[in-house]
């Protein structure tokens, strides 16, 4: 009854603060009104994703539908938007995978490190049946993917030494998401993982509770970790999917024509986000090399490979060994 009532009071303040959301003097005549959530910034791909999606959505469905979008975590942590989206009061969710597995274990695949070695191998294995396998738990717990966005490869960063084979990164109190493939990928390596909100990150790194965290290159700059850590690697440890999740109790209420419109416009966000994300790596790199922290640009990613073997071995039975078979054979 309490989670519930907590439940209610939350969809009451989103209600609320939504009607502040909207741009001074302007109508809400459309039939549907959708508040898309995720908890990067403004200037992060997701942010210019959600963009081109709401622009899509408005334009093809002629005003029938408005996308309100709500950046920098407004709607809470990635579990607390999921559980939104459950029960409706968010209506859009776009981030990692890691906290979608505490609703369909599956994803745990995709968290798994060095599971792709290109963006073009990762495509194949999302955009296919592969992918649709993943997300199909998820209808049953409310929710639809509409596709994957991405995230880009995730690199390492700490304050104890540079980072340039898996030995490097022994001994350490490293932040990571909860998701047991990475703990499992930190334990792995010798060091100890701590599981630590993303809001609570910076603070957490400025305090020393954890000496290093590991993240794709837009979180880093971002959010400003190079200001609190002094080594980055670029492990290129995990291509960093993101899920673009929908309340399915909205996407069955919405009629056919406008469930198309959904469709069609996520697909085409989904690409226009990868593109952006892809392009904004390259400059991410050179602004970080303005900055004080020391990059190793060519860190013995064979070694980490090596290291992390025993993950694959722990996760072979739940995810099932002919699913990786089926990724090794996407490589070609």
């Amino acid at each position: 009854m309490k989670k519930y009532l907590s439940y209610l009071l939350i969809t009451m303040l989103i209600l609320i603060s939504g009607c502040s959301n909207v741009t001074k003097g302007s109508e809400r005549s459309a039939e549907y009104v959708l508040r898309l959530g995720h908890m990067q910034t403004e200037t992060h791909p997701y942010h210019k994703g959600a963009l081109k999606f709401k622009e899509l959505v408005e334009e093809k469905s002629n005003g029938r539908m408005q996308i309100d979008i709500y950046p920098s975590s407004q709607l809470g942590n990635g579990r607390d938007q999921i559980e939104g989206a459950q029960i409706g009061s968010i209506h859009f969710h776009i981030g990692s995978v890691a906290p979608v597995t505490n609703f369909a274990p599956k994803f745990n695949l995709l968290n798994l490190p060095y599971l792709f070695e290109s963006r073009e191998h990762a495509f194949k294995v999302l955009d296919g049946k592969i992918g649709k396998d993943i997300a199909s738990d998820l209808e049953t717990r409310g929710l639809v993917n509409l596709g994957y966005m991405e995230n880009g490869w995730r690199h390492m960063t700490n304050n104890k030494q540079q980072i340039k084979t898996s030995e490097d990164a022994a001994s350490m109190k490293l932040r990571v998401q909860e998701s047991p493939p990475y703990i499992s990928f930190i334990k792995a390596l010798g060091s100890t993982p701590v599981p630590i909100p993303f809001g609570e990150l910076y603070t957490a790194l400025e305090q020393h509770v954890v000496d290093g965290q590991e993240n794709p290159l837009a979180q880093i700059y971002l959010n400003k970790f190079n200001e609190v850590q002094k080594y980055l690697s670029l492990t290129a440890h995990n291509y960093d999917a993101a899920v673009f999740i929908m309340s399915k109790t909205t996407y069955d209420t919405l009629p056919e024509d406008l469930q198309q419109v959904v469709d069609d416009a996520a697909k085409e966000s989904v690409h226009y986000e990868r593109q952006v994300a892809m392009e904004a790596e390259e400059k991410l790199l050179e602004d970080l090399k303005k900055t004080d922290v020391e990059i190793e640009e060519n860190p013995d990613r064979e070694s980490f490979r090596k290291a992390v073997e025993p993950v694959y071995k722990e996760f072979e039975e739940s995810i099932g060994k002919e699913i990786f078979e089926e990724i090794d054979r996407l490589r070609e």
